[in-house]
């Protein structure tokens, strides 16, 4: 894993880890609850730079990196949204896949019965968000492998992201950028259209066939905030 430096909240820096080919973060202790919005905007951009491909599964046996236990099957609950983690029987950590973090963080949400029948009018499969297995649209709209529902980024979710560069406990070192609001627009527009808007990207559904559907919106999201 490759150590990742981000904003925490008070301006505190936070260090987590993060693997790249499993798509997946470490975090020590209560680092998660610590990420401001600004560090979790860094998150996405990150991970969207590597989402071209589907994550590798992770590992069933995994130790803890601290202390080499074996980490134990976690299934928890934000509101209404479930989600699973590997943590340490020791309370050193977790390890949570890409996935369930942004279930975590309520970013996610089931499919419209209209989007899941427009996908279909241009795929056959996809892959999962959660665990990369192929879903047949034919057969159902959820995974066979996992059971994870076909899902999609929540729109208001990520505009309320964007809207908050800085974490608002944080000093305020620097001006907010005099673009955002456009950008933000901009993001609104084509995002919140969901698949119609998609659509119109080049390669759009090959990419949400390859990498799913979470997957393609966050690599389209990083390019957004590149620009």
């Amino acid at each position: 894993m490759t150590g990742l430096t981000l904003i925490g909240r008070l301006g505190r820096p936070v260090t987590i880890d993060l693997c790249h080919p499993c798509q997946a973060f470490w975090f020590d202790g209560f680092e998660s609850l610590q990420l401001s919005p600004a560090s979790v905007r860094e998150l996405f951009r990150t991970i969207g730079e590597h989402s071209t491909a589907r994550p590798a599964p992770l590992s069933t046996t995994a130790p803890c990196p601290r202390c080499g236990l074996r980490l134990m099957p976690t299934s928890d609950q934000q509101r209404t949204t479930r989600f699973e983690y590997q943590r340490c029987p020791q309370g050193h950590g977790r390890l949570i896949s890409l996935f369930n973090f942004l279930r975590e963080k309520d970013f996610v949400r089931p499919l419209s019965a209209a989007q899941i029948a427009h996908l279909r009018r241009n795929l056959q499969t996809v892959h999962c968000s959660n665990c990369g297995a192929p879903i047949d649209l034919a057969a159902g709209a959820s995974c066979a492998h996992c059971g994870s529902p076909l899902s999609m980024i929540d729109v208001p979710q990520a505009e309320a992201l964007f809207a908050t560069p800085q974490d608002s406990q944080a000093p305020a070192a620097t001006g907010v950028d005099p673009t955002l609001p456009l950008a933000l627009e901009r993001a609104r527009r084509d995002v919140s259209g969901a698949f119609d808007a998609f659509e119109r990207e080049p390669g759009w559904f090959d990419r949400a066939g390859e990498a799913g559907l979470v997957g393609a919106a966050l690599s389209s999201i990083s390019r957004w905030l590149r620009t």
